[in-house]
């Protein structure tokens, strides 16, 4: 076990990556989104996809005790329910691509994605219908695979969150609640597919503090009259995250 530690505390860029988990806490508990958007790229510069999928994944851990409790009141449960368990079923084959893809095109992934969502999220793309199940449970599938393949489960389900007419309370309260059990209920499929290597877990939990205190100082911060503040916020960081993720820094 010390050489484990040791192990982690000599990982590459450390200080790096517990600030980018800092910051991710903060603007997840701020817009209810972005945490993994600005986490992967940063992570990802300096340890492997699957290293950083996996320590991600342990770090929201801390959300079930600072944004999920109160997520959990304002959400749409029937919908979120139905999503997570469609992303249950095609996480495995995002995790397997994670598992056997080659690391560089990985990180390429991972800015292409976040690029492409920061994109239509500034476009400002909205839908007036409301999705039925069917459409729900496709989306819910897409973000697992996408998910489990680069870490982000965010992409596909804030855009479709944010795209609808819902009020930003409960748009903030549904992402939350999909992205924080979505990203724990990849832990035991990675370990299946024997992608979550013990140094994966401690690096996690190092992470828990960090994390957990953003998440609870940006859910202090968070105010459903400020709309314009918080994804403005949010999308700025984004576009930072993008630029120092890019594989072309080593």
């Amino acid at each position: 076990m010390p050489e484990v530690l040791a192990g982690v505390l000599a990982t590459p860029g450390l200080i790096w990556i517990v600030m980018a988990a800092l910051v991710a806490g903060c603007v997840y508990g701020f817009a209810g989104f972005g945490a993994a958007l600005i986490f992967m790229p940063i992570a990802t510069a300096f340890v492997t996809p699957e290293v950083a999928v996996a320590a991600f994944a342990v770090s929201a851990l801390a959300s079930l005790v600072t944004v999920y409790p109160k997520a959990w009141v304002n959400c749409d449960r029937r919908a979120s329910v139905l999503m997570i368990t469609a992303a249950l079923i095609t996480a495995p084959l995002g995790v397997w691509v994670l598992r056997t893809a080659n690391d560089l095109w990985l990180r390429w992934a991972v800015v292409a994605v976040v690029t492409i969502t920061l994109i239509a999220l500034l476009a400002g793309w909205r839908y007036r219908s409301t999705p039925n199940t069917a459409t729900r449970a496709a989306v819910g599938g897409a973000t697992g695979f996408v998910g489990g393949a680069t870490g982000l489960n965010g992409p596909v389900i804030v855009l479709f969150n944010l795209a609808g007419q819902d009020p930003v309370a409960r748009v903030r309260a549904n992402n939350i609640i999909f992205l924080t059990t979505n990203s724990l209920l990849l832990l035991p499929i990675m370990a299946l597919q024997g992608v979550l290597p013990m140094t994966s877990v401690l690096i996690g939990l190092t992470l828990l503090i960090p994390y957990g205190c953003g998440a609870w100082l940006g859910q202090r911060l968070f105010n459903p009259n400020q709309q314009h503040i918080y994804r403005g916020v949010a999308y700025t960081i984004i576009a930072a995250a993008i630029i120092i993720g890019l594989p072309i820094y080593q």
